[in-house]
């Protein structure tokens, strides 16, 4: 152990002192260009630290100038939440037996059975007239919201409205001719960039941390819009709602949450994007509510082998697992297997991009829908909707599949069977059991699956999807479409 710990005292010695070496070589020559650069004017010459000096309190000073222009319209918030609590209520059939008395039933008598729990958050000011933006999570069930203002003022919010969805809330105080701060395009936001955070983490209010964007487009599974900013200024517990705003004072993103293991900050933030945001603050200030396109159809992202199989890049478009019927996709023509390539002349690369470009689009607005459809390149329009609600979109014949091809049994699929597990379409036939390490199991065949369809050949019999395996040669794609669970899906693989 001890020769151990000294080779690793001699490998850190050895770093540090090949890193200061390499500092000083650095500075060496930097004071060597910075002194031949000086030399080229008039003969005089420039200390290498002056540029570096100059620099930082440079970027100082436009640090300070965005905190005195930004902070007047940063708030702190304060919820209250009453928790109803259970446990001081003695179990049912108890009481004849710990009743009077009984200390236990002074225990139970005296816990308290309800309880505030309180927390803090951030939030700033869009309109002088006392809206503002913040996360929903920050003063969602809250009985009670309180906004302190950076002059030191006190008073009660009240929620305009909500949306769980993007994690957004607005409120408003009973004030005017407040400080406030502007949206910026984030869709013009780059990686690199300088942001700057405030908010109130762990309850220090009017806390600023500087940082970069150090990614753009986050999907994190946090809610079916994401569409996360990533940084790397620091953001703690408390941070949540605040802005995060670029050199120019205007709001990039609102602070939502971290990426840690440890509940502190580990150097990744997100953020919702402003345009996001601003878009959610003006339907909520004029409606109360958040409208948002639909299609109706549900649709995967193309994997190698998906891509492979349809004849595309994997990146080339998104697609349509299944149409409802009764949908404006529908209602256009859109069909189970198409490729969307683009959305109202925006380009489709992942799901997420067309569930964003959907969402966004303004209800009962035409758009145009390109698809790929067995090769052929299509043009439909299609009339939005607006996405609903609770939507985020004979005897049984056993035939054993050939071990060398697929490597499922399946079944013939009755009506009966159909319902009992409320499949959307009835039709197709039930895989029963599926051969560890065969070309279906690597593929991703499930027990249970309902395969509708082979390389686009429609499956109703087990017997037709024997004959469609039996001419298909080792190597050959297979493409299925698949009901799991009442879901479409499709599955790409190889056989081996």
């Amino acid at each position: 152990m001890a020769s151990t710990q000294g080779t690793l005292r001699r490998g850190k010695g050895f770093v540090r002192g090949f890193a200061l070496g390499l500092g000083m070589l650095i500075l060496v020559l930097g004071g060597s260009l910075a002194f031949q650069a000086g030399s080229k004017h008039e003969g005089r010459t420039t200390a290498p630290s002056a540029v570096t000096t100059t620099s930082a309190a440079s970027l100082s000073k436009e640090f300070e100038e965005i905190a005195r222009q930004v902070q007047p319209a940063v708030v702190n918030i304060s919820t209250e939440q009453i928790i109803h609590n259970t446990a001081g209520q003695m179990p049912e059939g108890l009481d004849q037996f710990f009743g009077g008395n009984s200390p236990f039933g002074s225990f139970f008598r005296n816990e308290p059975r309800d309880f505030k729990q309180r927390s803090l958050g951030s939030g700033f000011i869009v309109n002088s007239d006392g809206y503002i933006l913040t996360n929903n999570h920050v003063v969602e069930n809250a009985s009670k919201i309180g906004v302190k203002l950076n002059d030191g003022r006190e008073m009660e919010a009240k929620v305009v409205g909500s949306d769980p969805q993007t994690d957004l809330a607005v409120l408003r105080i009973p004030a005017s001719n407040l400080p406030t701060l502007s949206m910026a395009d984030s869709g013009k936001v780059q990686v690199g960039d300088w942001v700057l955070a405030f908010g109130s983490p762990f309850g220090l209010s009017q806390t600023m941390t500087a940082g970069i964007i150090s990614a753009k487009g986050r999907t994190i599974g946090a809610g079916p819009y994401d569409d996360f900013l990533q940084t790397d200024a620091a953001i703690n517990p408390g941070n949540s709602g605040g802005p995060l705003v670029d050199l120019d004072g205007n709001v990039v993103g609102i602070n939502t949450m971290i990426a840690s293991q440890n509940g502190g900050f580990q150097g990744i933030g997100f953020a919702i994007p402003a345009s996001m945001a601003e878009n959610v603050y003006g339907q909520l200030v004029k409606d109360g509510k958040v409208t948002r396109g639909w299609l109706g159809v549900r649709i995967q992202g193309l994997t190698p082998e998906l891509a492979k199989g349809f004849n595309v890049k994997p990146d080339q478009g998104v697609l349509v697992a299944a149409v409802d019927s009764d949908s404006p996709a529908g209602r256009a023509g859109l069909q189970s297997g198409d490729i969307v390539l683009s959305f109202d002349g925006k380009e489709v690369h992942s799901p997420q991009d067309l569930s964003l470009a959907v969402a966004a689009a303004k209800v009962a607005s035409t758009a145009q829908v390109a698809v790929l459809r067995n090769g052929e390149r299509l043009s439909l329009d299609v009339k939005v909707g607006e996405r609903p609600a609770e939507v985020g979109e004979q005897a049984r014949t056993t035939v054993p599949e050939e071990q060398g091809k697929l490597g499922i049994r399946v079944e013939d699929l009755t009506p009966q069977v159909a319902r009992e597990m409320r499949l959307a379409s009835g039709k197709g036939v039930l895989v029963t059991e599926v051969t560890p390490g065969s070309p279906a199991e690597e593929g991703g065949v499930r027990p249970g699956d309902v395969v509708q369809e082979i390389n686009r050949i429609p499956v109703n019999k087990a017997s037709e999807l024997v004959a469609a395996v039996h001419d298909l040669k080792s190597g050959a794609n297979v493409l299925l479409k698949v009901e799991r669970q009442g879901q479409p899906l499709f599955l790409a693989f190889e056989l081996s």
